[in-house]
This record gives structure tokens, C-alpha cells and sequence, in this order.
């Protein structure tokens, strides 16, 4: 017999279920803009290099804008915690798989150091370079002043869930519209996956939100709390609401796609599906700059009580520049992100990222298969 449904579930998709479709024209990749904006910084290539310990440290973030992108520093890790943080990663990639989460949730009980921030974020801008700090919510209020005075540009509030209204019993929330207010800098904010959240927290006066939860090669928090959606779907539906936004409002909100991209072929749908930049990990984890040495974990695995991340070894596979532009000694896909992200717009008649939205995308899941038996099997004893 026929019965009501309790709930209607949605299909959603992940970068290896849908295809670009080439355009009618191409363009020469090199004639492409991949620019990327956020209030009046603007950034030669739309990538952001993730606000993680084994990836961003302070040489780390003065090179990568040197080669046009933005690195975020994480104010509440391992840089602002200790004096001489190297030989704590250094800890960290020794250490056995059995051990390493309870050393990081040692390591992370340090207390955060208020000069070292000040020293950070110092040496980045004596170097010339824009600087972007992270924070999470719970420490906005206290760490975010020390930044400004500091010198840092850009704000970016992360947790794995962020929403414009909080609820608690003991304390008064970050209230975003305040704190836009009070810091007078752009600041990004994140992370969500949903339009009704995006919309929100756009509308409370930010300049850039993340988009993603639970995709990052570290990240556990699907396994452990059974939350996220996959990152075409999340991106397609805050990018409707920055659309939706920006009919209101007049103000553009940048979509900045966080995790979960691996390949340039991932870095490129992650545009189609509506990004203005992404936010990157573990291919850049991969670099021979990056302080975690071959090794990659999440933000949230020194929880002292849910960790939701893990240690994962990504190896050193290339320079940061080589993984970026090239030239690549691999086929896989995971170096010279800036060529793959330039043919790609080249082959789908877009010249520009704003263009580059408007590429059509189909559901393929067979996609990496179809035709690839030998790519396939190669492996298989």
C-alpha cells in the first residue's frame, strides 16, 4: 500500500561523478584569467593554501604568494604554540601511527603564545607578502585583535561546521556582522556545504566563505559524525547563493572550495561547479617547502575528546612551484595544477573563472573508467 515518506533524500555528487563538456570555441590557455578577488586584494592564480600545520608555516606562506597565490597560517597550531615548531613536526612524522593522536593532543594542549602570533605574522609581512591568518570561532574574540595590530590582511574563521547563529547555554556567540565591524579587513568564513547557511553568513557582511565539510584527504569527520555532502553539490548550492546574494545586496562574495581536490581535473570542476578559488591540502602538503615533512593531518585530530582527523603520509613528491606550474614528471594529474586548470578553460571556450561557471557539466560516473582498462588493472597482481 501506498505510504507517506518520512524524508525525501537528495542526490548529490563528488568530483569523480561528473564530467566538463568542451566548449564550441577554444582559447588559447595562456590567454586565460584565473585571477582571483577578495575585497580589494587580488590574487594572480585562484588557489589557497589550507590553514594546516603540515602544510603553512611562515617561509611556507612567504613563497607561495611570491608565487601568486594566498597562504593561510593557523593561529591556534604548532607556529604559535612553540619557539622552535620544526622540531615538533619533525615529532609528529616520526612518531608511530598508534601514538601520533594522543602526541598531537599533548602537543596542542600548549597554550597559544600571543608574541609568536605577533612574530608570525611579522615576518611574513617584512618579506612583502599579503597575509592571511586562521582562527576558529570559540577563539575569534581574543586572537583576532593581536592579528589586526599585528599587521595581518586577511581574517579567515574556520570550524568544521560554521553558521551565522549559534545556540549555546554559556556563552555569547562570535557574531559575525560585529566582528566585520570591528576588524575592518576582509575575512572568510567556514566552513558550510548548504544555500540556506551560505546565504546567511554572506549576509552578515563577509567577503569569502568556505565551502566543504568533511572531504580533506585528513579530515575523519564523516566517519565520526556521519556529516557532509559531497563537494560539486555543496559548491553548486552556495554558489547559488552567492548568486542569490548578489541580486540582493550588489556585493560579491567569493566561493572558495575547501578540500577534497586532489587532481587538476578536480581543481577544475570545482570551478565549473561555481568556485572562485579553492582551498588546497594535501597536494600541496606534497611539496618539498612544506613544514610537514611527507606527512599530512587534520585540524580536529588533537580534539581532546572527538578527534576527527588523521595523520596520513603523502610523501614529497615535487617543488611547490612544480606542483603548481609545472613542468610535470607525472601522468596522474597532480602537478603543474596551473597548466591543467588553464587547458581545461582553454578546451571549455572560458576565458575567464566567471566564465568558467558557466561551462555545462554532466553525471559520468564512468568518467575515469570508460576506455582506461589498462590504467585500471596496471596495478592488479
Amino acid at each position: 500500500m501506498p505510504h507517506p515518506k518520512f524524508k525525501d533524500i537528495e542526490r548529490a555528487y563528488g568530483f569523480d561523478e561528473i564530467a566538463l563538456v568542451p566548449g564550441d570555441v577554444t582559447i588559447n590557455p595562456d590567454q586565460t584569467n584565473i585571477e582571483f578577488a577578495v575585497s580589494d586584494y587580488t590574487f594572480p592564480i585562484a588557489i589557497l593554501a589550507s590553514a594546516m600545520d603540515a602544510i603553512v608555516d611562515t617561509a611556507f606562506a612567504i613563497k607561495f604568494s611570491k608565487l601568486g597565490g594566498l597562504a593561510v597560517l593557523n593561529l591556534e597550531g604548532v607556529q604559535t604554540r612553540y619557539e622552535n615548531p620544526d622540531e615538533v613536526l619533525s615529532q609528529v612524522a616520526k612518531t608511530p601511527e598508534k601514538d601520533v593522536t594522543s602526541l598531537l593532543q599533548k602537543i596542542y594542549s600548549e597554550p597559544i603564545k600571543e608574541k609568536l602570533i605577533s612574530q608570525r605574522i611579522g615576518a611574513i609581512k617584512q618579506a612583502g607578502a599579503v597575509c592571511a591568518v586562521s582562527v576558529t570561532p570559540t577563539n575569534t574574540k581574543r586572537l583576532a585583535p593581536i592579528a589586526k595590530d599585528a599587521g595581518m590582511d586577511i581574517l579567515v574563521v574556520q570550524s568544521t561546521v560554521t553558521t551565522a547563529r549559534h545556540i549555546s547555554k554559556s556563552y555569547r556567540g562570535l557574531i559575525l556582522p560585529e566582528l566585520c565591524q570591528q576588524t575592518s579587513l576582509p575575512i572568510i568564513v567556514g566552513n558550510c556545504c548548504t544555500y540556506s547557511a551560505a546565504l546567511e553568513l554572506m549576509r552578515t557582511g563577509i567577503n569569502g566563505i568556505l565551502v566543504g565539510v568533511g572531504p580533506g584527504a585528513a579530515c575523519t569527520t564523516r566517519e565520526v559524525i556521519g556529516v557532509g555532502v559531497p563537494q560539486i553539490t555543496a559548491t553548486l548550492h552556495c554558489a547559488a547563493a552567492r548568486e542569490a546574494y548578489l541580486k540582493e545586496s550588489g556585493k560579491y562574495v567569493a566561493v572558495i572550495t575547501d578540500g577534497g581536490i586532489r587532481t587538476g581535473g578536480d581543481l577544475c570542476k570545482a570551478f565549473a561547479a561555481g568556485a572562485d578559488a579553492v582551498m588546497m591540502g594535501s597536494p600541496l602538503a606534497q611539496a618539498t617547502e612544506a613544514p610537514g615533512k611527507g606527512y599530512h593531518w587534520g585540524m580536529s585530530h588533537s580534539h581532546p575528546a572527538l578527534p576527527r582527523g588523521t595523520r596520513v603520509r603523502v610523501g614529497t613528491t615535487a617543488s611547490l612551484e612544480q606542483i603548481l606550474f609545472g613542468p610535470t614528471s607525472v601522468t596522474n594529474g597532480t602537478q603543474n595544477l596551473i597548466g591543467a586548470l588553464r587547458t581545461s578553460m582553454g578546451v571549455c571556450s572560458a576565458r575567464t573563472i566567471r566564465e568558467m561557471h558557466k561551462v555545462k557539466m554532466v553525471i559520468a560516473p564512468s568518467i575515469k573508467t570508460e576506455g582506461k582498462y589498462f590504467q585500471v588493472t596496471q596495478n592488479v597482481p
